[in-house]
């Protein structure tokens, strides 16, 4: 799963959101460009509702990673 933040977001935004996934047992991964910040989350990411992820304060976008028949 990708969480895009948007442009606006501070990193007691950023810092929120990876809180709420580490406190859910997710490991993170954080990639920091020149206009946005993305999240990818790893690990069983099917519990997770992205349309609440997408309400919280920050958070552009969620895309969830397709998984791969037979994996």
């Amino acid at each position: 799963m990708l969480i895009i933040m948007r442009k606006s977001a501070d990193e007691t935004v950023v810092d929120h959101i990876k809180e709420y996934l580490i406190t859910r047992n997710f490991d993170i991964h954080q990639s920091t460009g020149a206009n946005r910040i993305i999240i990818g989350v790893i690990g069983d990411t099917d519990a997770l509702d992205t349309r609440e992820l997408e309400s919280l304060n920050g958070v552009l976008q969620v895309i969830r990673i397709m998984k791969e028949e037979g994996s």
